[in-house]
C-alpha cells in the first residue's frame, strides 16, 4: 500500500474517527488511497470483529464502507478544489446492502467511486470484496462542512 493515504492528508484534528482515524488507537485504522479513478482500501478483520464464527460483523462492514466513502469524498473534493483549505465531507446518509456473508480469514478490499458531485454534496458508491467475491455494497451521501465550525 502506498505510504501517502487519503487519511494521512487530513488536518490533525480530523484524525480521531473510530473507523479511519490514525490517532484512535482503539479504532479500525482503515487506510484508503487513490488507484486510477477509484479509491481503494484493504483491511484485515480481527477475531473480535466477528458476528458469527468466521463471519465479519455487519456493523463493522457498514463502518468501513462509511469511512471509505467519506474518505473518497474528501479526497475528491480536495483534488478538485483550487484552495488549500481543507473542508471536510461528513456522512449525511448511508445505505448498505449485505449480499453474502463476509469471511474473516482474509483481508477485505473496498473500492469506491464518486457517483455525483455538487457544490456541497458528494455521493459515493462502494463495494466490499473478499477476494474476488462482492459481499456488500453501499452508498454514502456526504455533505461539506467547515471543520472550524463543525468542531465547536
Amino acid at each position: 500500500m502506498p505510504e501517502d493515504t487519503i487519511q494521512d492528508k487530513w488536518p490533525e484534528f480530523a484524525t480521531f474517527c473510530w473507523g479511519c482515524g490514525k490517532n484512535n488507537v482503539h479504532g479500525l485504522q482503515l487506510k484508503s488511497y487513490w488507484k486510477d479513478d477509484e479509491a481503494v482500501a484493504t483491511w484485515m478483520p480481527k477475531e473480535h470483529h466477528l458476528a458469527f464464527p468466521g463471519v465479519l460483523n455487519g456493523g463493522i462492514i457498514a463502518t468501513i464502507i462509511d469511512c471509505h466513502g467519506t474518505g473518497t469524498a474528501n479526497a475528491a473534493a480536495h483534488k478538485n478544489s483550487s484552495s488549500d483549505y481543507h473542508f471536510m465531507h461528513v456522512t449525511a446518509s448511508l445505505s448498505v446492502k449485505f449480499i453474502r456473508p463476509t469471511p474473516m480469514d482474509r483481508p477485505v478490499t473496498l473500492r469506491a467511486r464518486v457517483k455525483e458531485s455538487g457544490e456541497r454534496r458528494i455521493t459515493v458508491t462502494c463495494s466490499l470484496y473478499s477476494g474476488d467475491i462482492e459481499c456488500a455494497t453501499g452508498e454514502v451521501v456526504t455533505v461539506r462542512v467547515d471543520p472550524e465550525k463543525f468542531l465547536k
